[in-house]
């Protein structure tokens, strides 16, 4: 019996009475307290509507739409997006680069609305620096074959290359993409690409004087205006082979002048690289002077004839 009245239920006097002192006191019973914190409690209202299932579809749309607006171009975020590739995707756009076909628009195929500015950046920094290098190399190597020739060394090269090459990659692409704007104006059917996607193109497409330049190191001069030339040609070609899909809308004289303009920008960076830090070395350089042949004492020197000599 004593068992059976422990497992009977038993009313609790201090809790009936704090009950009946505060009736709009909730209670809270252990089955809600083992409920699972990631749970949310359904209340049906008396139309069968719920409430809660609303309140985190709302909570939901929002969050989306908050994710949806994308940073000013003044913060961080937005340029943090630029640089936001990985090697692989580096790689594949590089070799677009290299291999140029017509057809291939290196934008739609290699880019696909994703430029990026990291390609572009060391692109244009490593050719800076290999520039600069190598052109202090030949000097050292032309001093080596003649010790005549004084070397010294030319950090000012460095500053040159790096100016030159970011000024082409930047300043370059933004006069042909505000022409391309005004030119969307005129004819409606053009959609010219966006600046930082032509700005990504003529990054990627200086990759090709990288190896190049190193190649200048061999004291050849048709070899080196050989690989100049090959390294141009590609380059050049898949400037003209990206830009053709939205040039070819606009007329035929200026679409050519355009593309003219194009490769020959191009071919005077290559060249001016080539002359400025390659310079043929002066010809007392080059070979020695020749010796002055001194006259033999017994040879005789002609005399003149007394009447001319009078």
């Amino acid at each position: 019996m004593a068992a059976s009245d422990e497992l009977a239920f038993h009313e609790f006097e201090e809790a009936t009475n704090l009950l009946a002192e505060t009736p709009d006191v909730t209670t809270i019973s252990r089955s809600d307290q083992l409920t699972p914190k990631g749970h949310v409690a359904v209340a049906v209202g008396s139309g069968g509507s719920y409430e809660a299932e609303e309140e985190v579809e709302s909570d939901k749309s929002s969050l989306l739409q908050e994710e949806k607006q994308q940073p000013g171009f003044w913060t961080f975020s937005y340029y943090q997006s630029f640089f936001d590739v990985d090697t692989s995707q580096v790689l594949d756009r590089i070799k677009g680069s290299l291999l140029p076909r017509p057809g291939h628009s290196f934008v739609r195929h290699h880019l696909r609305n994703r430029p990026d500015l990291y390609g572009p950046f060391w692109i244009c920094a490593t050719l800076a620096f290999v520039l600069a290098i190598t052109g202090n190399l030949t000097m050292v190597l032309a001093q080596r074959r003649d010790p005549s020739i004084h070397y010294s060394p030319q950090f000012h090269k460095v500053t040159v290359a790096g100016i030159t090459i970011y000024c082409y990659a930047w300043l370059v692409p933004l006069a042909l993409w505000a022409f391309l704007q005004w030119r969307k104006g005129v004819r409606e059917r053009m959609g010219p690409y966006t600046f930082l996607e032509t700005v990504c193109v003529y990054g990627y497409s200086l990759f090709i004087f990288i190896p190049t330049v190193v190649l200048w190191l061999i004291p050849v001069p048709w070899l080196q205006w050989l690989f100049g030339a090959l390294a141009l040609t590609l380059s050049a070609a898949g400037l003209v082979f990206t830009l053709w899909p939205i040039v070819r809308e606009d007329t035929r004289l200026v679409a050519s002048v355009l593309l003219s303009a194009v490769v020959l920008l191009h071919a005077l960076l290559a060249m001016g690289c080539k002359f400025y830090f390659f310079q043929p070395l002066p010809l007392e350089h080059v070979a020695p002077p020749p010796q002055a042949t001194s006259l033999s004492p017994n040879i005789l020197t002609p005399t003149l004839p007394m009447s001319v000599a009078t």
